[in-house]
């Protein structure tokens, strides 16, 4: 018992690859749960002072937001993972000056989307919320690169608490300007606040040297090389991640997509976190791969995959099962089609879920042009099988287009990984059984 007490703490405390991998793997989890927790806490609060119709409107905001993000994203956190150059201070801070000058152009994108979006989506209030919601934007592009240098060395345990910390803080504020203003503005007025003190405690607490605006022609150039199959790869992958709500947002009412979102908070969930973990953890261990291609080394993060995905398979599969009571225990009577939802979710989730990993051994590896031709051919099976479902069946069948368009893309996903030499047949097999198996036993 004292032996495997102390390879246990050995496991935790050590400095190999492997330790430091599970030991970010850990406070990930735990950072990414606690978060959620947070956002639970903070959602069943404003549930009951903000009517469904003012989430579905934020709903709406935020896919604005994310798509001009994703419109304009060059990579510079893969590329700080993946970079010789990316513990060079001249390198961060070029980079930091490129996320300072794409924040103010996004900025500037919503301001001028602002009228045409409200007259698209017919709502009004979209002309004057969007400029004010969007200046985080600008605040995010300010935020220190300490974050990636962070990530880059797997040592998150400080960066963990800045994330709970700004994140419960935000809450909190949130929460109070809800119960005096009743509104919208509560959420937009919290969303900036909390974007100005996320990025302050990261200034503040985080370890390492402070940004400041530099431009290197060297470091630019080997970020806008990596970046432009990024940029094309983060515009398709913006379908993916939001195209759902997009495309929502003109079949529904603001309250049934305030409704819709509702349950996609809850089952995303196992899907979130396995995001969140991977692209912080595995382009580190696929990096690390390319350099040590030893069977031992290969086993063990063949070991580390399995467990992360049935983990999150798990997560999926409880999600599924008693989500509709969930629902019901904790939302008031306005929520209840929320239930259902949170099932079919949770199950549309799981073909994407069995290949999650692959496409970041592509950017561990630096190939970002093959990143993005698989992204582009996820995202245009994704909004073509979920519109399409959408239009014939609503809801039930735009997530059952999710499904298949994730099946469909997955002979894409083989190509890469075997490519990069990451492909796990008898892994992908026996998940895809496990989950039939679910599907079969809640739907039929």
């Amino acid at each position: 018992m004292n032996l495997r007490r102390a390879r246990i703490g050995l496991l935790f405390s050590g400095e190999s690859l492997v330790q430091r991998a599970v030991r970010g793997s850990a406070l990930t989890i735990l950072g990414f749960g606690g978060m959620q927790a947070i956002r639970l806490a903070s959602n069943l609060i404003l549930t009951r002072l903000l009517f469904p119709e003012t989430f579905g409107l934020m709903t709406l905001i935020m896919v604005i937001i994310q798509g001009l993000n994703n419109f304009s994203d060059v990579g510079i956190t893969p590329a700080i993972l993946q970079s010789k150059r990316g513990d060079d201070q001249t390198f961060l801070n070029t980079a930091y000056t490129m996320q300072a000058i794409r924040g103010v152009i996004l900025w500037l994108g919503c301001c001028i989307l602002a009228v045409p979006a409200a007259r698209f989506y017919d709502v009004p209030e979209l002309a004057w919320f969007l400029p004010v919601a969007a200046t985080t934007t600008i605040i995010f592009g300010l935020l220190p690169t300490k974050e990636e240098t962070a990530n880059r060395h797997l040592r998150m345990g400080r960066l963990t608490m800045v994330e709970l910390a700004s994140s419960a803080v935000t809450t909190i504020i949130t929460i109070i300007l809800a119960a005096i203003l009743g509104s919208a503005w509560a959420l937009i007025i919290g969303l900036v606040t909390g974007a100005l003190i996320k990025v302050a405690m990261v200034q503040w607490l985080m370890p390492g040297p402070s940004n400041r605006f530099q431009w290197d022609r060297d470091c630019a150039a080997e970020l806008i090389s990596f970046g432009k199959w990024i940029l094309p790869a983060t515009v398709v992958g913006f379908v993916i991640s939001q195209g759902d709500k997009a495309v929502l947002a003109r079949l529904l009412s603001l309250t049934d997509l305030g409704i819709y979102n509702i349950a996609f908070f809850l089952a995303s969930f196992p899907m979130m976190l396995g995001i969140a973990l991977i692209s912080r953890v595995m382009i580190p261990i696929y990096r690390s791969t390319a350099e040590d291609p030893t069977p031992h080394h290969m086993r063990r993060v063949r070991l580390m995959r399995i467990g992360m995905t049935g983990s999150f398979m798990l997560l999926l599969a409880l999600l599924a099962t008693f989500g509709e009571g969930l629902v019901g225990l904790m939302y008031d009577d306005r929520y209840t089609a929320a239930g259902e939802l949170v099932t079919l979710i949770a199950l549309a989730g799981i073909p994407a879920l069995i290949g999650l990993s692959y496409d970041q051994a592509a950017l561990a590896a630096g190939d970002s042009r093959n990143f993005f031709w698989v992204t582009l051919v996820r995202a245009t099976l994704f909004l073509s099988l979920f519109t399409l479902g959408a239009w014939q069946a609503g809801i039930p069948g735009a997530l059952a287009g999710q499904a298949m368009a994730a099946i469909l893309a997955y002979p894409m996903l083989v190509r890469l990984a075997r490519r990069h030499n990451v492909w796990d047949p008898w892994h992908d097999l026996g998940f895809a059984i496990l989950g039939l198996i679910l599907a079969a036993a809640l739907l039929v």
